[in-house]
């Protein structure tokens, strides 16, 4: 059934010059061909996937790995001396017989595309049909294939040549030779360069981007050296593009690139976290434990009659299951870190998806942590549970949701932190450290026994301690010397004024909602919105182009 043939005859089709490309290569190399690598559109989905790979087994050639072309790309430029830092964006415009705008992330584990956007008619097919139309004339005789494959090709050429010379002699079938200007070819090539720049804003908005965030637009393709395409593109998005030398070439080496040991003078690798970090994990782990150790010991139990009731500071149990979670996170995004380092997989987007799960994972233990504190110590009262649960679970909700938030970002690589995922999420140890503090002088000052030469010295323990969990609030708070400073003296004193079995709760929770905005503000100043603009960006806007060295 002809159904039925059309796909198969497809097929032979494409595996025609695959199967020649791959005896050339065995005349060349000596022997048979096992890597192969072919190139394909960005936005090629898994159907058309398939088709080549079933186009390759055809053709006799072994099971080939597909390389999206502005990946190959991004690779050859890594390869050829390009300084681009992990976490930066550019974008690829392959101009070809159409256009195809894709931008890119760099991750440790190599390049992702964020959005891809082609249109066939924008690209050199349209430009040779407009500079055809502008060079032939009406004809009596009916056009033919042969005439009409001579023109294309004659007009090709000429488009080619006009590229680095004012003029050029045409030959076209049915009619005399024209003389071609570069003027002709860019009136033609004019509405399919602003198309281009068009789809180069759409891809960048599509991404979620702004072109200030960009570390360059780079083209590639037969026809990137389109008169004028530089300005047009500049003009759209303040970037004036670079045209990669050899631009034709450049993906089928980057294919032949991507994977390989020496891709790039230095290999990227996830950042491993300092012994010192490692260590500072325990911080929060002691702190946590003899906050929950003082608030059992010192717990006062009042029976009076047949009612029994049990009077604890809630706040000091609340800041033990906050220390409890940030230790679980420390460790669970150190280990995460860890991992992805030692065990890079090219292929895979490993440091994003194995620290993501770190610290999931930790956030979940951390949860259960808390909530075990809570059963414990109604266990250990024979109290009921509930009011254990809220004081544990409540307050460290905001803390566990801005976890996922950093799991989410992580697994999907949009920024990798400088420093890396553990350096992000590593609460400020000083501030956990004068917090516990703080916390435990003000429970010593609401439990010590009243002894007369005694009461001046608990007061002043309780003032303390007040002082101090209000520095350590403000540390949590904002990271900046001078802010903590402005805001530390206020903050102290309230707090050092407000020292009560009823107030210690709300410091507790206080806490709490700090270390969440402490994650907050460092997941948006550093991941979504960073101020600082990477080395790339900043010899782009002052007109450098691209430095030799590593990746």
């Amino acid at each position: 059934m002809v159904i039925d043939e059309t796909p198969v005859e497809a097929l032979a089709l494409a595996a025609a010059p695959l199967r020649a490309a791959a005896a050339e290569a065995e005349r060349v190399a000596g022997g048979p061909v096992r890597d192969v690598r072919l190139v394909v559109p960005a936005d090629w989905g898994p159907r058309r996937r398939t088709w080549m790979r079933q186009a390759a087994h055809r053709a006799g050639l072994a099971q080939p790995r597909l390389v999206e072309a502005p990946v190959a790309v991004a690779e050859h430029l890594l390869a050829t001396g390009l300084q681009l830092p992990v976490g930066a964006f550019i974008v690829v415009c392959d101009i070809g017989a159409g256009a195809e705008v894709t931008v890119l992330r760099r991750g440790p584990a190599g390049f992702e595309v964020l959005s891809t956007l082609a249109d066939s008619a924008a690209g050199g097919s349209a430009v040779d049909l407009a500079l055809a139309a502008a060079l032939t004339v009406v004809r009596s005789a009916p056009s033919d294939g042969v005439g009409d494959w001579a023109v294309a090709e004659s007009v090709r050429a000429a488009k080619e040549t006009l590229g680095v010379h004012p003029a050029v002699t045409v030959p076209l079938a049915g009619q005399a030779p024209v003389i071609a200007s570069r003027a002709m070819l860019v009136d033609a090539a004019l509405p399919v360069i602003r198309r281009v720049a068009e789809l180069v804003g759409e891809t960048i908005a599509a991404a979620e981007l702004s072109p200030s965030d960009l570390a360059g637009i780079y083209c590639v393709g037969g026809s990137a050296h389109l008169p004028h395409l530089d300005t047009v593109v500049a003009e759209r998005t303040g970037i004036t593009p670079t045209v990669v030398s050899e631009p034709q070439l450049v993906a089928a080496r980057g294919a032949a690139d991507a994977g390989s040991a020496n891709a790039g003078t230095v290999a990227v690798e996830v950042p491993v976290p300092p012994v010192r970090r490692a260590v500072a994990i325990a911080v929060p782990g002691f702190a946590s434990l003899a906050l929950i150790w003082q608030c059992l010991l010192t717990a006062e139990e009042h029976n009076v009659l047949v009612y029994r009731s049990v009077r604890l500071n809630w706040g000091e149990f609340t800041m033990a299951a906050v220390f409890a979670l940030l230790a679980c996170l420390a460790a669970g995004t150190v280990l995460g870190s860890v991992i992805a380092a030692r065990n890079p997989t090219p292929s895979t987007r490993t440091e994003g998806g194995r620290v993501s799960i770190g610290i999931l994972a930790a956030a979940s233990l951390g949860a259960a942590i808390a909530g075990l504190y809570a059963v414990v110590t109604s266990q250990y009262f024979g109290e009921p549970v509930g009011p254990f649960l809220r004081w544990a679970l409540w307050p460290i909700t905001p803390i566990l949701l801005m976890a996922v938030a950093m799991a989410m970002v992580a697994a999907r690589q949009w920024r990798a932190p400088h420093g890396g995922w553990s350096a992000l999420l590593a609460a400020p140890t000083g501030s956990i450290v004068t917090a516990a503090l703080g916390m435990g002088l003000i429970q010593y000052s609401l439990t010590a026994d009243r002894w007369p030469d005694r009461l001046l010295w608990i007061d002043i323990s309780g003032r303390v301690g007040g002082l101090l969990l209000g520095v350590g609030l403000v540390m949590a708070l904002v990271a900046p010397l001078m802010f903590r400073l402005i805001l530390g003296a206020p903050v102290a004193v309230i707090t050092a004024a407000i020292v009560s079995n009823q107030a210690a709760g709300i410091l507790g929770v206080s806490y709490a909602v700090a270390v969440a905005m402490w994650w907050a503000a460092r997941l948006w100043t550093r991941i979504v919105r960073p101020a600082a603009t990477s080395p790339v960006t900043a010899r782009r806007s002052a007109g450098a182009g691209p430095s030799g060295g590593g990746g």
